[in-house]
């Protein structure tokens, strides 16, 4: 099998990218509508698999959307990283980009998800958001792959999924005295994401919100390093064939050892234990070695490529997704057919929604505009 030129663009990475916040911000939007307009039992039973996270304990693939998108944002890096390595770029410069964007990405989860933009102490969540769990483990692994080895890369990894499991150990994985929340409330206290004011004023955890953020960083680290392993497969001067067996065979090894684990540690992505971890990243290994081969070997791109529209702008799609709701003046502009749609109405406002997304993704795309942090 032919070789790929370390400077050639993996699209396989804008695609695989571009699914995950397709399926985030159109098509489920779009789907669930749909769902609730119907009777039938087995549909709701599907799209719930499918299409929501699972309570508590196990795993269900809308489950793999954050850690896959924070998978991705490892993936690219050591492709980002190149020009440091080859000493084109200074330390200190390198050092610059990185904390700009840590801090960028910060700000856009407070803005999404922390209710920044309500200028309000009381309502203020300070880590609360996906892009703030991609900064912290964006941060980390840059620090690993500017000053060490791969081998002691791996090490450090190792020592972070071990070091979860052991010190989770110590409160259990019931969601109200388990490690990861007891740290959570005690760091972050009424800042911390679904706190809320009774009637008294005084403010309270909610008993439904269990995400944990603070000591499940140390996973969201391991997260994105599998990411950035995954990138340097792919970017090593091997053969196709042999990058090929790496990508599905480190997966597997993954998948079997998140079994394994989770005789010891359940499987719960609100905790982001270590077992779901690997196992997230197990199926991240696998999906991008077939988008790999399928894409950048095989060259199968037609009706594919239009997946870079949100690959290639992704946290742009996801802020437009979280900030910008356009429901209302949708709902203007289509509710004449109400009276003939009926309960589809919902659904055609969630279409023409994910139509307008989608033409400005497309535009960006087509003129290069791209939201780069």
């Amino acid at each position: 099998m032919k070789k790929t030129p370390a400077y050639a663009r993996l699209e396989s990475l804008d695609v695989l990218r571009g699914m995950d916040l397709f399926f985030l911000i159109i098509l489920q939007p779009v789907i669930a509508p749909l769902v609730q307009c119907s009777k039938s039992q087995w549909i709701h039973d599907t799209y719930r698999y499918w299409f929501t996270h699972i309570d508590w304990e196990g795993f269900h693939p809308w489950d793999l959307i954050m850690p896959l998108f924070m998978f991705m944002a490892g993936a690219s890096m050591p492709f980002a990283f190149a020009a440091y390595k080859r000493g084109e770029v200074a330390t200190s410069l390198m050092m610059k980009r990185v904390l700009k964007r840590v801090l960028l990405l910060w700000l856009f989860g407070a803005l999404v998800q922390g209710n920044l933009l309500d200028l309000d102490f009381q309502t203020l969540r300070l880590y609360s958001n996906t892009l703030q769990a991609i900064a912290t483990g964006y941060f980390f692994s840059a620090l690993m792959l500017m000053f060490c080895k791969q081998r002691t890369q791996i090490i450090i990894v190792l020592l972070l999924l071990t070091t979860y499991t052991l010190c989770m150990q110590t409160g259990g994985y019931s969601p109200e005295t388990n490690l990861a929340e007891t740290i959570d409330r005690s760091v972050l206290g009424r800042f911390r994401d679904g706190v809320f004011f009774n009637e008294t004023g005084n403010w309270e955890f909610a008993s439904y919100y269990h995400y944990t953020w603070i000591f499940s960083s140390l996973n969201f680290v391991v997260t994105v390093m599998l990411g950035v392993f995954s990138g340097e497969i792919v970017k090593r001067n091997n053969s196709e064939s042999v990058k090929l067996k790496q990508l599905f065979g480190y997966g597997t090894i993954m998948l079997i050892a998140a079994f394994l684990l989770s005789f010891i540690e359940p499987v719960i992505k609100q905790l982001w234990t270590s077992s779901m971890t690997l196992y997230a990243g197990g199926w991240s290994f696998i999906l991008l070695g077939l988008l790999y081969w399928w894409v950048d070997i095989k060259q199968h791109k037609k009706g594919l490529m239009w997946f870079r529209y949100f690959g290639m702008n992704s946290i742009l799609a996801y802020m437009m997704f979280q900030l910008f709701d356009i429901t209302y003046p949708v709902k203007y502009w289509v509710h004449g057919f109400a009276q003939f749609t009926g309960c589809l109405q919902p659904f055609i406002i969630e279409l023409v929604k994910a139509f307008l997304f989608f033409m400005i993704l497309r535009f960006c795309y087509k003129n290069k505009l791209f939201l780069k942090v």
